[in-house]
Protein backbone atom coordinates (compact mmCIF):
# COMPACT_ATOMS: atom_id res chain seq x y z
CA UNK A 1 0.00 0.00 0.00
CA UNK A 2 1.07 3.54 -0.56
CA UNK A 3 1.66 5.26 2.77
CA UNK A 4 2.36 8.99 2.99
CA UNK A 5 3.80 10.62 6.11
CA UNK A 6 2.71 14.25 6.23
CA UNK A 7 4.78 16.66 8.33
CA UNK A 8 3.65 20.30 8.49
CA UNK A 9 6.32 22.47 10.07
CA UNK A 10 7.50 25.98 10.80
CA UNK A 11 11.04 26.73 12.00
CA UNK A 12 11.87 23.15 13.03
CA UNK A 13 15.50 23.06 11.93
CA UNK A 14 16.54 21.35 15.17
CA UNK A 15 13.90 18.61 15.07
CA UNK A 16 12.96 17.81 11.48
CA UNK A 17 15.91 15.50 10.70
CA UNK A 18 15.05 13.24 13.61
CA UNK A 19 11.35 13.14 12.65
CA UNK A 20 12.09 12.25 9.01
CA UNK A 21 14.66 9.60 9.95
CA UNK A 22 12.49 8.01 12.64
CA UNK A 23 9.43 7.64 10.42
CA UNK A 24 11.53 6.45 7.48
CA UNK A 25 12.88 3.73 9.72
CA UNK A 26 9.52 2.66 11.13
CA UNK A 27 7.64 2.89 7.80
CA UNK A 28 10.36 2.10 5.23
CA UNK A 29 7.92 1.91 2.30
CA UNK A 30 6.34 5.29 3.08
CA UNK A 31 6.99 8.54 1.29
CA UNK A 32 7.88 11.37 3.70
CA UNK A 33 6.44 14.79 2.84
CA UNK A 34 7.49 17.97 4.63
CA UNK A 35 5.44 21.10 3.94
CA UNK A 36 7.09 24.26 5.18
CA UNK A 37 4.91 27.19 6.26
CA UNK A 38 7.34 30.08 5.86
CA UNK A 39 10.30 29.07 8.02
CA UNK A 40 13.02 31.63 8.55
CA UNK A 41 15.65 29.04 9.51
CA UNK A 42 17.15 26.12 7.54
CA UNK A 43 14.15 23.79 7.92
CA UNK A 44 13.69 23.31 4.16
CA UNK A 45 17.35 22.47 3.45
CA UNK A 46 17.65 20.18 6.47
CA UNK A 47 14.44 18.30 5.62
CA UNK A 48 15.53 17.84 2.01
CA UNK A 49 18.94 16.59 3.13
CA UNK A 50 17.20 14.05 5.39
CA UNK A 51 15.44 12.61 2.34
CA UNK A 52 11.99 14.17 2.62
CA UNK A 53 9.94 15.43 -0.31
CA UNK A 54 9.74 19.14 0.51
CA UNK A 55 7.04 21.61 -0.55
CA UNK A 56 5.90 24.96 0.76
CA UNK A 57 2.58 26.60 1.66
CA UNK A 58 2.59 30.39 1.76
CA UNK A 59 -0.73 30.82 3.60
CA UNK A 60 0.04 30.97 7.29
CA UNK A 61 -1.54 28.45 9.67
CA UNK A 62 -1.39 24.71 10.23
CA UNK A 63 -4.92 24.27 8.85
CA UNK A 64 -3.85 25.80 5.54
CA UNK A 65 -0.85 23.48 5.37
CA UNK A 66 -2.90 20.36 6.11
CA UNK A 67 -5.50 21.42 3.54
CA UNK A 68 -2.78 21.75 0.90
CA UNK A 69 -1.27 18.38 1.84
CA UNK A 70 -4.61 16.58 1.65
CA UNK A 71 -5.26 18.13 -1.77
CA UNK A 72 -1.80 17.49 -3.26
CA UNK A 73 -0.88 14.04 -2.03
CA UNK A 74 -2.46 10.79 -3.16
CA UNK A 75 -2.01 7.70 -1.00
CA UNK A 76 -3.93 4.81 0.57
CA UNK A 77 -2.95 5.66 4.16
CA UNK A 78 -1.90 9.02 5.55
CA UNK A 79 0.20 9.54 8.68
CA UNK A 80 -0.05 13.11 9.99
CA UNK A 81 2.51 14.16 12.59
CA UNK A 82 4.02 17.41 13.83
CA UNK A 83 7.59 18.25 12.92
CA UNK A 84 8.72 19.04 16.48
CA UNK A 85 9.93 15.50 17.37
CA UNK A 86 7.54 15.11 20.30
CA UNK A 87 5.62 12.09 18.98
CA UNK A 88 6.79 8.49 19.08
CA UNK A 89 7.45 7.10 15.60
CA UNK A 90 7.73 3.51 16.87
CA UNK A 91 3.96 3.39 17.39
CA UNK A 92 3.21 4.29 13.75
CA UNK A 93 3.21 0.67 12.41
CA UNK A 94 0.81 -0.42 15.18
CA UNK A 95 -1.49 2.52 14.44
CA UNK A 96 -1.49 1.65 10.72
CA UNK A 97 -2.24 -1.99 11.55
CA UNK A 98 -5.11 -0.93 13.78
CA UNK A 99 -6.56 1.19 10.99
CA UNK A 100 -6.43 -1.76 8.60
CA UNK A 101 -7.40 -4.57 10.98
CA UNK A 102 -10.47 -2.74 12.30
CA UNK A 103 -11.32 -1.09 8.97
CA UNK A 104 -11.19 2.42 10.45
CA UNK A 105 -10.95 5.88 8.94
CA UNK A 106 -8.91 7.55 11.67
CA UNK A 107 -6.67 6.49 14.55
CA UNK A 108 -5.74 9.24 17.03
CA UNK A 109 -2.58 9.08 19.10
CA UNK A 110 -3.38 9.89 22.74
CA UNK A 111 -0.47 11.80 24.25
CA UNK A 112 1.10 10.12 27.29
CA UNK A 113 3.54 12.73 28.60
CA UNK A 114 4.67 10.68 31.63
CA UNK A 115 4.31 13.67 33.96
CA UNK A 116 6.75 15.76 31.93
CA UNK A 117 5.26 19.24 32.26
CA UNK A 118 7.88 20.58 29.89
CA UNK A 119 6.46 18.36 27.16
CA UNK A 120 2.80 18.99 27.89
CA UNK A 121 2.18 22.05 30.03
CA UNK A 122 -0.47 21.84 32.74
CA UNK A 123 -2.42 24.74 31.22
CA UNK A 124 -2.66 22.91 27.92
CA UNK A 125 -3.71 19.71 29.69
CA UNK A 126 -6.52 21.53 31.51
CA UNK A 127 -7.68 23.23 28.31
CA UNK A 128 -7.61 19.95 26.43
CA UNK A 129 -9.71 18.23 29.10
CA UNK A 130 -12.20 21.11 29.14
CA UNK A 131 -12.66 21.09 25.37
CA UNK A 132 -12.98 17.29 25.37
CA UNK A 133 -15.87 17.54 27.85
CA UNK A 134 -17.45 20.43 25.95
CA UNK A 135 -17.26 18.38 22.75
CA UNK A 136 -19.03 15.50 24.49
CA UNK A 137 -21.84 17.77 25.70
CA UNK A 138 -22.34 19.52 22.36
CA UNK A 139 -21.89 16.60 19.97
CA UNK A 140 -22.80 13.72 22.33
CA UNK A 141 -19.46 12.00 21.73
CA UNK A 142 -15.90 12.88 22.61
CA UNK A 143 -12.27 11.85 22.30
CA UNK A 144 -9.61 11.45 24.95
CA UNK A 145 -7.30 13.91 23.16
CA UNK A 146 -8.98 15.97 20.42
CA UNK A 147 -5.91 18.17 19.95
CA UNK A 148 -3.43 15.40 19.24
CA UNK A 149 -1.32 16.14 16.15
CA UNK A 150 -0.54 12.44 15.59
CA UNK A 151 -3.19 10.76 13.45
CA UNK A 152 -3.55 8.00 10.85
CA UNK A 153 -6.18 8.44 8.12
CA UNK A 154 -7.74 6.41 5.37
CA UNK A 155 -7.90 7.86 1.88
CA UNK A 156 -11.66 8.25 2.05
CA UNK A 157 -11.35 10.39 5.20
CA UNK A 158 -8.74 12.68 3.65
CA UNK A 159 -10.49 13.13 0.33
CA UNK A 160 -13.90 13.92 1.87
CA UNK A 161 -12.69 16.17 4.69
CA UNK A 162 -13.70 19.81 3.98
CA UNK A 163 -10.81 21.33 6.00
CA UNK A 164 -12.20 24.79 6.83
CA UNK A 165 -9.84 25.73 9.67
CA UNK A 166 -6.74 27.82 9.07
CA UNK A 167 -4.76 27.32 12.27
CA UNK A 168 -4.20 24.90 15.15
CA UNK A 169 -7.95 24.28 15.46
CA UNK A 170 -7.61 21.84 12.55
CA UNK A 171 -7.30 18.82 14.89
CA UNK A 172 -10.60 19.66 16.56
CA UNK A 173 -12.26 20.04 13.16
CA UNK A 174 -11.04 16.56 12.19
CA UNK A 175 -12.54 15.12 15.36
CA UNK A 176 -15.87 16.88 14.86
CA UNK A 177 -15.97 15.82 11.20
CA UNK A 178 -15.60 12.17 12.20
CA UNK A 179 -18.44 12.52 14.71
CA UNK A 180 -20.77 14.36 12.33
CA UNK A 181 -20.14 11.91 9.48
CA UNK A 182 -20.35 8.89 11.85
CA UNK A 183 -16.95 7.57 10.76
CA UNK A 184 -15.29 4.59 12.45
CA UNK A 185 -12.38 5.88 14.54
CA UNK A 186 -10.20 4.67 17.40
CA UNK A 187 -7.47 5.91 19.73
CA UNK A 188 -4.08 4.54 20.77
CA UNK A 189 -1.80 5.72 23.55
CA UNK A 190 1.55 7.12 22.38
CA UNK A 191 4.52 8.57 24.21
CA UNK A 192 4.76 12.36 24.11
CA UNK A 193 8.17 13.84 24.80
CA UNK A 194 9.96 17.16 25.09
CA UNK A 195 10.97 19.27 22.16
CA UNK A 196 14.68 19.14 21.29
CA UNK A 197 16.91 21.94 22.52
CA UNK A 198 16.45 25.07 20.42
CA UNK A 199 12.93 24.18 19.21
CA UNK A 200 10.06 26.38 20.38
CA UNK A 201 6.28 25.93 20.47
CA UNK A 202 4.17 28.13 18.20
CA UNK A 203 1.06 27.80 20.37
CA UNK A 204 -0.46 30.77 22.18
CA UNK A 205 -2.61 29.36 24.97
CA UNK A 206 -5.25 32.09 25.20
CA UNK A 207 -5.35 33.27 21.58
CA UNK A 208 -5.49 29.77 20.11
CA UNK A 209 -7.89 28.60 22.83
CA UNK A 210 -10.32 31.39 21.92
CA UNK A 211 -10.03 30.57 18.22
CA UNK A 212 -10.70 26.91 18.95
CA UNK A 213 -13.82 27.77 20.98
CA UNK A 214 -15.14 30.01 18.18
CA UNK A 215 -14.43 27.29 15.62
CA UNK A 216 -16.31 24.71 17.70
CA UNK A 217 -19.33 27.01 18.01
CA UNK A 218 -19.21 27.77 14.29
CA UNK A 219 -19.03 24.08 13.40
CA UNK A 220 -21.99 23.41 15.68
CA UNK A 221 -23.93 26.08 13.77
CA UNK A 222 -23.15 24.38 10.46
CA UNK A 223 -23.36 20.73 11.47
CA UNK A 224 -26.26 20.86 13.91
CA UNK A 225 -28.08 24.15 13.29
CA UNK A 226 -31.22 23.08 15.16
CA UNK A 227 -29.27 22.70 18.42
CA UNK A 228 -27.54 26.02 17.89
CA UNK A 229 -30.59 28.11 17.02
CA UNK A 230 -32.94 26.25 19.36
CA UNK A 231 -30.53 27.04 22.20
CA UNK A 232 -30.64 30.73 21.35
CA UNK A 233 -34.43 30.54 21.03
CA UNK A 234 -34.71 28.91 24.46
CA UNK A 235 -32.55 31.62 26.04
CA UNK A 236 -34.62 34.40 24.44
CA UNK A 237 -37.85 32.69 25.47
CA UNK A 238 -36.62 32.56 29.06
CA UNK A 239 -35.80 36.28 28.98
CA UNK A 240 -39.18 37.06 27.43
CA UNK A 241 -40.95 35.02 30.09
CA UNK A 242 -39.00 36.73 32.88
CA UNK A 243 -39.89 40.18 31.60
CA UNK A 244 -43.49 39.35 30.76
CA UNK A 245 -44.52 37.48 33.90
CA UNK A 246 -44.86 40.60 36.14
CA UNK A 247 -46.83 42.34 33.36
CA UNK A 248 -49.23 39.41 33.10
CA UNK A 249 -49.59 39.31 36.89
CA UNK A 250 -50.52 43.03 36.97
CA UNK A 251 -53.03 42.55 34.17
CA UNK A 252 -54.70 39.61 35.94
CA UNK A 253 -55.03 41.63 39.16
CA UNK A 254 -56.05 45.05 37.77
CA UNK A 255 -57.03 44.47 34.18
CA UNK A 256 -54.46 47.12 33.20
CA UNK A 257 -50.97 47.09 31.68
CA UNK A 258 -49.09 49.80 33.56
CA UNK A 259 -45.68 48.69 32.25
CA UNK A 260 -46.38 48.99 28.54
CA UNK A 261 -42.74 49.33 27.39
CA UNK A 262 -41.82 46.17 29.30
CA UNK A 263 -44.77 44.35 27.75
CA UNK A 264 -43.72 45.42 24.25
CA UNK A 265 -40.11 44.37 24.90
CA UNK A 266 -41.16 40.97 26.26
CA UNK A 267 -43.45 40.36 23.28
CA UNK A 268 -40.72 41.41 20.81
CA UNK A 269 -38.15 39.10 22.37
CA UNK A 270 -40.72 36.29 22.32
CA UNK A 271 -41.31 36.81 18.59
CA UNK A 272 -37.57 36.82 17.92
CA UNK A 273 -37.31 33.58 19.89
CA UNK A 274 -39.92 31.97 17.62
CA UNK A 275 -38.02 33.19 14.56
CA UNK A 276 -34.78 31.63 15.78
CA UNK A 277 -36.59 28.36 16.40
CA UNK A 278 -38.03 28.40 12.88
CA UNK A 279 -34.60 29.22 11.41
CA UNK A 280 -33.16 26.21 13.26
CA UNK A 281 -35.79 23.90 11.75
CA UNK A 282 -35.20 25.20 8.21
CA UNK A 283 -31.41 25.13 8.38
CA UNK A 284 -31.47 21.67 9.93
CA UNK A 285 -33.18 20.38 6.78
CA UNK A 286 -30.54 22.07 4.62
CA UNK A 287 -27.74 20.66 6.77
CA UNK A 288 -29.23 17.17 6.56
CA UNK A 289 -29.18 17.35 2.77
CA UNK A 290 -25.55 18.46 2.82
CA UNK A 291 -24.66 15.64 5.21
CA UNK A 292 -26.31 13.08 2.94
CA UNK A 293 -24.36 14.39 -0.07
CA UNK A 294 -21.10 14.24 1.87
CA UNK A 295 -21.92 10.70 3.01
CA UNK A 296 -22.54 9.59 -0.59
CA UNK A 297 -19.23 11.11 -1.64
CA UNK A 298 -17.51 9.28 1.23
CA UNK A 299 -19.03 5.98 0.10
CA UNK A 300 -17.46 6.41 -3.36
CA UNK A 301 -14.08 5.56 -1.83
CA UNK A 302 -13.16 2.04 -0.79
CA UNK A 303 -11.92 1.55 2.76
CA UNK A 304 -8.21 1.14 3.43
CA UNK A 305 -8.75 -2.50 4.42
CA UNK A 306 -10.51 -3.26 1.12
CA UNK A 307 -7.76 -1.52 -0.87
CA UNK A 308 -5.14 -3.55 0.97
CA UNK A 309 -7.01 -6.80 0.32
CA UNK A 310 -7.43 -6.05 -3.37
CA UNK A 311 -3.77 -5.18 -3.82
CA UNK A 312 -2.68 -8.32 -1.96
CA UNK A 313 -4.85 -10.44 -4.28
CA UNK A 314 -3.34 -8.78 -7.36
CA UNK A 315 0.20 -9.33 -6.03
CA UNK A 316 -0.54 -13.00 -5.42
CA UNK A 317 -1.84 -13.44 -8.98
CA UNK A 318 1.42 -12.18 -10.39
Amino acid sequence: MKIAVLIPCLNEEEAITSVVNDFSKQLPSAEIYVYDNGSTDRTIDVARSAGAIVSTESRKGKGNVVSRMFADIDADIYVLVDGDDTYDATVAPAMVDKLLDENLDMVVGIRDHKDEDEAYRSGHQAGNALFNKFLGVVFEKTFTDIFSGYRIFSKRFVKTFPCLSRGFEIEMEMSIHSIAARLPVAEMVTTYGKRPEGSHSKLNTYRDGFRILMTMINLLRHISPFKFYAGIAALLALISFGLGLPVIADWLQTGLVPKLPTAVLAASIGIISCLFFAIGIILNSVSRGYTEMRRLEYLNFASAAVCCSDKCEKDNKF
